[in-house]
């Protein structure tokens, strides 16, 4: 994985241990109704490289007694082999406690042949099948975190590849660890107040769009500049970033934006003054959505959005988004937007989930209530750590039911390995933005992203087949 990357994956988890984290965060005075009131982190701090935290010690959870070294010797070694992701600093290795017992984490691969290390831990984005560590050892546990799109490394949405790995954590909510709302908060987030509809009228009478885009990643396979560029043919759009560029950001400095990720203060500012954003996602995915749709609902702007196609499950209510999925044509959906925006009684039943009791969706509410991590939350532990934890809590499980089995063969049969399945991805064949395939010139790069994250191609298939029918591997799986 690029070093750019690890940094952003980190700095954005705000990884720090498990252990009692403390100072100032995004959670400021408690609500009425027993929720914290959501205070923008714009100091940067969540967003800075994590600095060393001193010598090695014990993460443990909020509010447990930071235990002795003594006993680590005989703990299982959970060892991360994307190091760049290792959740500890400044040292290789260090202890864990969890809900079960306590591990050893670490990135030290020279322990990767131990009897005591249990589990391997990826990385998705950087996970390639041609270097693997193989041979695949039977006492230990493949883990995956890949909370990224098939984007970032397609083979995982194919069967051959995610059932390499025993435990899972992804976007998907039939992962083992799921991360579905890893770029929500809370429901303070979404409730912040959205600009008057007086200011944002004021906007359009200076000339600007009703519709912003904002997108540096161009041409993926989800096929959306295409769509954007025939939605443009009807309805006005305002374009930002890289892909479709039409229109230039206020200042030199917004002007220097990478990506279309920033939390900067002013670009927030600016782009809370469009009544819609296009919210298009870079792949298609059950349970995948990123901030590109919860940032629009974050700022009180009515997301535009191609994506996820359970996202419905997801919304604080029946009436806060428009699918573009819902409408036959980029002209229907130009249209439709055009009315909302000339109704202002109609286009604010779209923000009515900012309004007390508005977030009706108790799904939602309860799987924010009751997940096991937080987004930049001191008092909760990131998904990273908590991941690790879980790989923890699961290799003591199967230690226990081994150490139970070698005790009583006749009477306790030999622990079933977990296996991962393809709906821990859950990813469709690509399709078009709009169209069909045949209608997309040959020269068009869209076409080899269909294929390729539509089939493996033949050197993967065969380099996964060779891990999955290995010696060791079979023995893994009896």
């Amino acid at each position: 994985m690029a070093a750019g990357r690890t940094v952003a994956v980190l700095a954005a988890l705000g990884v720090l241990s498990v252990c009692s984290a403390s100072g100032s965060g995004p959670l400021a005075e408690v609500e009425a109704g027993g929720e914290a009131e959501w205070a923008e982190p714009w100091d940067g701090a969540v967003f800075r490289p994590p600095s060393a935290l001193g010598a090695v010690g014990v993460a443990h959870s909020p509010g447990s007694q930071q235990p002795g070294r003594e006993g680590a010797v005989d703990l299982p070694v959970l060892l991360w082999w994307s190091p760049g992701l290792f959740p500890h600093f400044p040292g290789d290795s260090e202890r864990i406690e969890c809900a079960r017992g306590a591990c050893v984490a670490s990135r030290d691969r020279r322990v990767r042949g131990d009897s005591r290390t249990r589990a391997l831990l990826f990385y998705g984005t950087d996970f390639r099948a041609s270097a693997a560590p193989l041979p695949r050892l039977a006492h230990q546990s493949w883990a995956l975190l890949h909370e990224e799109s098939p984007l970032n490394n397609f083979l995982l949405s194919h069967a051959p590849g995610i059932r390499l790995f025993n435990l899972t954590a992804t976007f998907s909510r039939h992962s083992d660890y799921p991360l579905p709302l890893q770029w929500l908060p809370g429901t303070a987030y979404l409730r912040r107040a959205a600009l008057p509809l007086q200011e944002r009228a004021e906007w359009r009478r200076r000339g600007y769009a009703p519709l912003l885009y904002l997108q540096s990643h161009c041409d993926v396979p989800a096929d959306r500049d295409r769509y954007v560029r025939e939605l443009m043919r009807y309805i006005p759009v305002d374009s930002y970033g890289k892909c479709l560029h039409n229109r230039e950001l206020p200042t030199p400095r917004l002007q220097d934006t990478a990506t279309a990720t920033t939390e900067d203060p002013e670009l927030l500012a600016f782009l809370s003054r469009y009544k819609f954003h296009l919210a298009l996602e870079n792949a298609i995915c059950d349970d995948y959505m990123t901030e590109k749709l919860w940032r629009p609902m974050h700022l009180g702007a009515v997301p535009v959005y191609r994506g996820s196609p359970s996202v419905r499950d997801w919304m604080p209510n029946n009436h806060s988004i428009i699918l573009i999925n819902d409408f036959e044509s980029p002209q229907k959906l130009a249209e439709f937007i055009d009315f909302l925006d000339k109704n202002d009684e109609e286009y604010m039943k779209y923000l009515a989930y900012k309004q007390p009791g508005g977030i009706t969706n108790q799904f939602l509410l309860d799987s924010l209530r009751h997940r096991e991590w937080g987004v930049n939350d001191p008092l909760l532990p990131n998904y990273l750590n908590g991941f690790e934890c879980f790989v923890c809590d699961h290799e003591l499980a199967r230690l226990d039911a081994e150490k139970a089995h070698a005790a009583s063969p006749g009477d306790t049969p030999v622990p079933k390995p977990h296996i991962a399945q393809p709906s821990h991805m859950n990813c469709p064949v690509p399709t078009p933005g709009f169209g069909n395939v045949e209608e997309i010139p040959e020269n068009d790069r869209h076409i080899t992203a269909f294929l390729r994250l539509g089939r493996l191609d033949s050197t993967s298939a065969l380099l996964l087949g060779a891990i999955l029918n290995s010696e060791i591997t079979n023995k893994t799986q009896k």
